[in-house]
């Protein structure tokens, strides 16, 4: 191998690399809120378009619970979140982000201690969570929580970490059609779907903090007394025997949780109407 086609390769190295960092540095985006720094390589419309597959699937799959008190319940309280959502994107020169919701609430049939949001906020939650959650204020503590993985775009984070990992950085449209079956399982672990954890975890705990931090400020725009998400992860510290719930088992520790919580506290109410 001559000098130059050692300084050939060279470059060529450099000018995949510059590649590949101007791509991310592109692909950079922030928190509302807190601000943090995320890398998403994918676009909203192809989170959204799957997302809307997805959830219509996994209703088709499942039972939806006949209980119409409880499901007024989820629905009320989902709304009210919502609306506390598109408010703050109004107040914070962020209306072009409402387009990106389709909102839609509804309760599942199932023992698993657990809810979850989609992009574009479509929502499920289990009944198994329900004597956890106890009453209104609970549940908007969990739909807070679910609801602001949303708002902060962890879905679309955890993608594009996994299809760089795993599938090279692969356009999602792409990686769908080559690899129909491991990106299905990419989805279904980005955002905690299933009773067994995949090969990623939902979510980082930096991501759980963070839902944390903005659904109590969510719940609180709506209107519900963010102290109780105290009372409300303590009772969920007790559920689900020796093996924790699915919903915390990729969570920080009760009692990190708890004293972030409290430290989040005065945050959160400074949001109150």
């Amino acid at each position: 191998m001559n000098k130059h086609t050692i300084i050939y390769r060279r470059t060529g190295q450099w000018a995949v690399l510059l590649l590949v960092l101007s791509l991310l540095a592109a692909a950079c985006a922030t928190v509302p809120i807190t601000g943090r720094s995320q890398l998403r390589i994918i676009p909203d419309s192809e989170m959204l378009a799957m997302s809307f597959q997805q959830y219509d699937e996994f209703l088709q799959e499942h039972t939806l619970s006949r209980d119409s008190r409880d499901t007024q319940l989820v629905q009320r309280v989902g709304n009210n979140i919502a609306h506390a959502v598109e408010q703050f994107f109004r107040e914070n020169n962020m209306e072009e982000e409402i387009q990106n919701y389709s909102w839609e609430f509804n309760l599942v049939e199932s023992d698993e201690i657990n809810a979850w949001c989609m992009p574009g906020g479509k929502v499920v939650v289990y009944t198994g969570i329900l004597p956890s959650t106890q009453d209104e204020t609970g549940l908007a503590v969990v739909m807070g929580h679910e609801i602001a993985h949303a708002i902060a775009k962890h879905g679309a984070e955890r993608m594009s970490q996994g299809l760089l990992v795993e599938l090279g950085g692969a356009a999602l449209s792409a990686a769908l059609q080559q690899y129909p079956t491991r990106t299905q399982e990419l989805w279904m672990t980005a955002f905690g779907i299933g009773a067994q954890l995949g090969v990623m975890l939902p979510y980082s705990r930096t991501q759980e903090t963070e839902a944390d931090r903005l659904g109590l400020i969510f719940m609180t725009m709506a209107g519900y007394d963010p102290h109780q998400a105290i009372d409300f992860w303590e009772r969920m510290s007790h559920a689900g025997g020796a093996k924790p719930p699915e919903i915390i088992s990729t969570h920080p520790s009760d009692t990190t949780r708890i004293r972030n919580i409290e430290h989040f506290l005065p945050e959160a109410l400074s949001y109150s109407r």
